[in-house]
């Protein structure tokens, strides 16, 4: 049964990359359709990042009122509806109304479902699972890609998603009393402590600051260069734009990949061992991009940086319940949720700022700043919970 379940959590995770594609991939068509300037696909993001961030942020509380396998199923239902809502919406106003539960499922059932794997499952899984997001994501161009081709529009691969994600939270739905089962046979529960825990006691637990300002920083970086690569290849690196694309996708697929490995290597390796082992791998091909040594070995480097950058977002969650104690691990994976989503709002608009404004030039430096941040967080929020650290 416990097999099943987990099994059931994995097309999860696929679930939860499908739609992260979609939008970049039938803006392009849909804007044109809509009659919006291009900008306009950022608005959306926004509304979809502040809704995430409400809901990872809430989670705790969401938790003590229901079980993570109801909060995962109502979670994914409210994606699948708001994506049924995308493919039927021939005005842009519509859009910004369905992002909203958009938004609010996607932060739900990531942060539920992260914490419930990070409690009950071993370390492999997290970074496995996680893998299995990155496959879902890279699906999601082929059935826009499908849509746009064969059956000539941007609405039928919103809905083959849609009708994906409501199939799936009905079966999540019926599997309930899996969940429920596999609580009681753990030590823990969804609602190990009684109340939900405040604002003020969630930052005062130790080191929970720093923990919190390294997911920032880790998802800035991860966005930052997703967003910017392909731009600073071609405008400073004179690469032309069809290389530079594909290098650019590249970072990603270095990810998905280094999480299937890194699920191997969780079997010897502890989280914090496997964090260091990340950031030092990607400094050497951020040192790569960023030491004027040739533009091959600058490409090499983002694919080096996807490896090394593929354990810590995974190692961190799963570390969450042994360092900062099981009882309070819902709370601190909502906030690293919310915190991560910040991240990705913030950094990757303000790096556009300056490589408009000065050079995309900077790209490597202002990773580079990102990655001391990241660094220096996670080694302060190692010293501060030393006894629990693994």
């Amino acid at each position: 049964m416990f097999s099943l379940l987990l099994a059931l959590i994995y097309v999860c995770f696929i679930s939860l990359g499908l739609p992260d594609s979609l939008l970049g991939s039938a803006w392009p068509i849909m804007q044109h359709d809509l009659n919006v300037p291009m900008s306009y696909a950022g608005i959306i993001s926004v509304i979809i990042f502040i809704g995430t961030i409400i809901s990872s942020f809430m989670s705790d509380w969401l938790v003590k009122k229901m079980s993570s396998g109801k909060i995962t199923a109502i979670s994914v239902f409210m994606t699948a509806i708001a994506l049924f809502g995308f493919s039927i919406s021939d005005r842009f106003w519509m859009l910004l109304l369905w992002a909203i539960p958009y938004g609010l499922g996607a932060g739900g059932v990531d942060a539920v479902l992260n914490n419930y794997v990070a409690l009950h499952f071993k370390a492999q899984h997290m970074s496995w699972l996680h893998c299995f997001w990155g496959v879902g994501a890279s699906i999601s161009p082929y059935i826009m890609s499908y849509a746009l081709v064969e059956l000539e529009n941007w609405s039928s691969g919103y809905r083959i998603v849609s009708i994906i994600q409501i199939v799936l939270s009905i079966i999540i739905f019926c599997s309930l009393p899996l969940w429920k089962k596999s609580v009681n046979n753990s030590s823990d529960s969804d609602t190990t402590s009684t109340a939900p825990l405040k604002l003020k006691d969630i930052l005062s637990i130790r080191g929970a600051i720093p923990c919190f300002w390294m997911f920032f920083a880790y998802c800035a970086f991860e966005l930052t260069t997703t967003l910017w690569t392909s731009t600073y290849l071609v405008e400073s690196r004179g690469i032309d734009a069809e290389t530079a694309s594909a290098f650019a996708s590249l970072f990603y697929i270095g990810i998905t990949v280094g999480r299937a490995i890194n699920g191997f290597l969780a079997m010897r390796f502890g989280d914090r061992a496997l964090i260091r082992m990340g950031i030092c791998i990607t400094l050497v091909g951020l040192l790569a991009v960023l030491l004027p040594i040739g533009n091959e070995p600058a490409l090499v480097g983002f694919i080096i940086m996807g490896l090394g950058c593929a354990p810590i977002y995974p190692c961190i969650i799963h570390m969450t319940p042994d360092v900062f104690g099981r009882d309070k691990s819902q709370a601190m994976i909502g906030f690293q949720m919310g915190f991560a989503y910040v991240g990705f709002c913030v950094m990757p608009p303000l790096f556009g700022i300056i490589a408009q404004n000065i050079s995309t030039g900077l790209l490597p430096v202002y990773l580079l700043l990102l990655l001391i941040v990241m660094t220096l967080m996670h080694e302060i929020m190692i010293k501060k919970t030393s006894k629990n650290a693994d």
